[in-house]
């Protein structure tokens, strides 16, 4: 199989361990990964974020399949028992295509709003665990037991600690993929960087656990590795800057979390929304665990289908959040003092804002949001040693990456915080003079 990419050229599935890939294609589970954005409503700031989920599973695949011939071309140099063979390869193969089997529509905002309705890894694991999916078939039929494996290595988990992390840890092949892929789909160049030779620059090394063990770990090649690998954070760091965390798509995603809060108010209240809303999404919606084939009708367009009839509810508050939405009506935001310790100065401006929208007729809880988006960029885990990454150093011992670097020593651990206030557009000039004064 000979695919065409954007982002990688030419991807070719040919080999004898490839040959996971094409049934894993075939099952309606991952096919299901096309009518699922990539990057949710950002299409509605930069107009080329239309892909989905299932190019960025190629990728990813992809990827891994790079990997996996660098950690071949290396593995002589450690133990035999901890080098890879033909199950780990496929498995890595397939877990890499599946990892993001369960996510919802609107990207990483569905599960946000239904906060108690179990988490994309979640579906992701019981699609492949769950006798009846296709994709559970297609794995079986593989060798028994493959799915267990796959599922378990999808979490970051193997007998092979550095093939887990490839898969779910700080530096992963869904990483490698999705910042060169979101970069260059938007048009962020910010998300460049140097795939090719960061995959050259990894060697094999060995540390100490805390509880003496000795692990072999997929290290870094000092003096080549450095700029490969900083550029890999420094362009997640800038992503989630200028793309992920940008004002007008968290806007939007605002207004989406109302529309959401809203219609789950009237259908608890036993209000008739229309044929057209997803069943999983009035099961959530009423308390209830949805089952896994309800979750498999969940998309981006049968979510979008439900925001259109909505608009002709007969609620008033619900029927104009949705034209505001289908109309690109996108909410105003102020930016705040970007400190953990202003918070206090956060909520007193929420509530100023709130007290506003409130006189002017408008429920302050749906239309009036304080949103304080934050990452780590760089973070470095201390337990297990195994799982941070780590640099070799000729006639030096292994060293971490964010003690050897001096970028990454700056960003390690660090969370920065974003905050901003979210708000009508009418409100715009009022609610700024309101909190101008505020520290």
């Amino acid at each position: 199989m000979i695919l065409r990419d954007p982002i990688h050229g030419l991807i070719a599935f040919e080999g004898e361990r490839e040959q996971v890939i094409k049934p894993l294609l075939a099952t309606r589970e991952v096919q299901r990964l096309r009518r699922v954005r990539q990057l949710g409503l950002a299409s509605l700031v930069f107009p080329g974020a239309e892909h989905s989920r299932f190019s960025h599973a190629i990728g990813t695949a992809h990827v891994m399949c790079k990997l996996l011939d660098r950690i071949g071309a290396v593995q002589h140099a450690i133990p035999e028992d901890q080098r890879l063979d033909a199950e780990s390869r496929r498995d890595a193969l397939a877990a890499s295509l599946l990892h993001d089997l369960g996510h919802g529509p609107f990207s990483h905002l569905f599960e946000e709003v239904f906060a108690d309705a179990p988490r994309h890894e979640a579906w992701t694991v019981a699609m492949i665990e769950e006798p009846s999916t296709d994709v559970h078939r297609a794995l079986e039929r593989l060798g028994a037991g493959t799915a267990t494996r796959v599922a378990a290595l999808v979490q970051g988990q193997h007998r092979l600690a550095y093939l887990g992390h490839a898969v779910s840890g700080t530096l992963d092949v869904d990483r490698c993929d999705y910042l060169l892929r979101d970069s260059h789909m938007t048009g962020v160049r910010y998300g460049m960087f140097d795939l090719e030779w960061l995959l050259q620059a990894l060697s094999f090394g060995e540390i100490e656990e805390q509880d003496g063990s000795r692990r072999c770990v997929l290290s870094i090649e000092g003096r080549k590795g450095l700029p490969p690998i900083e550029g890999f954070f420094l362009a997640r760091n800038y992503m989630y800057q200028q793309l992920y965390h940008h004002k007008a798509v968290r806007a939007a995603e605002v207004l989406v979390r109302a529309i959401f809060a809203r219609a789950m108010e009237l259908l608890r209240a036993g209000v008739d929304l229309g044929g057209s809303t997803p069943r999983a999404f009035a099961e959530i919606a009423r308390g209830a665990r949805p089952s896994l084939e309800a979750y498999l009708e969940l998309d981006d367009a049968a979510l979008t289908s439900a925001i259109a009839t909505f608009q002709h509810a007969k609620d008033p508050v619900l029927s104009d959040l949705c034209r505001r939405l289908l109309a690109r009506v996108l909410p105003k935001t102020i930016p705040l003092v970007e400190l953990p310790e202003a918070e206090a100065s956060w909520q007193l401006a929420h509530q100023h804002a709130c007290d506003i929208a409130t006189r002017h007729g408008y429920r302050a809880d749906l239309y009036v949001w304080l949103d304080v988006p934050s990452d780590v960029p760089y973070a470095e885990p201390k337990a297990p040693r195994s799982s941070a990454l780590w640099v070799a150093r000729r006639h030096r011992p292994m060293a971490l990456l964010g003690d050897v670097s001096f970028l990454l020593r700056e960003l390690r651990n660090k969370r920065t915080v974003r905050p901003r206030l979210v708000f009508p557009a009418e409100l715009r000039d009022e609610i700024s003079a309101a909190i101008e004064p505020l520290p």
